[in-house]
């Protein structure tokens, strides 16, 4: 990566298995951060578009890319000269407990321009919006009884 001006990362442990925390998180009706709004064109894959939409704003338009299934995947939105890129990982701490990290990367020549903002809109939130997937996770894994993802394999 090029010209990073900005990192911010957090990590959260979620008592899930690896593969479900990779389906539920890939799995975009899952992103609850209101009032956004996220639409993907087609699958989760590499090179699918989508969008979010914000009360009062056009729509931030994101691809995915470097999709590696069950590891990780890039959010990556295009800014002028810039990038903003969101790099999940899963890592598999046992079969039933996962470590999720996001970290949040704005590189390019231009990336300095955006720094202060990125990290206003984000820095304040991360740890806590962290805290809220893991609890999802954990909730929809306890609601899907007999799921064989929830259960350590003896």
């Amino acid at each position: 990566m090029t010209n990073v001006a900005l990192q911010l990362e957090q990590s959260v442990e979620a008592e899930v298995s690896p593969s479900f925390a990779w389906d539920w998180r890939t799995d975009i009706k899952n992103w609850d951060d209101p009032p956004a709004q996220f639409q993907l064109d087609g699958p989760f894959a590499n090179g699918s578009r989508g969008m979010t939409r914000l009360p009062g704003r056009e729509p931030i338009r994101w691809q995915i890319r470097d999709v590696r299934p069950g590891t990780s995947f890039v959010i990556e939105m295009p800014l002028e000269r810039a990038t903003l890129a969101f790099e999940w990982s899963f890592e598999e701490l046992s079969t039933r407990r996962t470590r999720i990290t996001q970290r949040i990367v704005l590189s390019g020549d231009n990336a300095p321009a955006y720094a202060h903002d990125v990290r206003a809109g984000f820095s304040p939130t991360l740890a806590d919006g962290m805290r809220k997937i893991a609890h999802a996770l954990e909730t929809a894994a306890r609601s899907t009884p007999g799921n064989p993802r929830t259960r350590e394999i003896v």
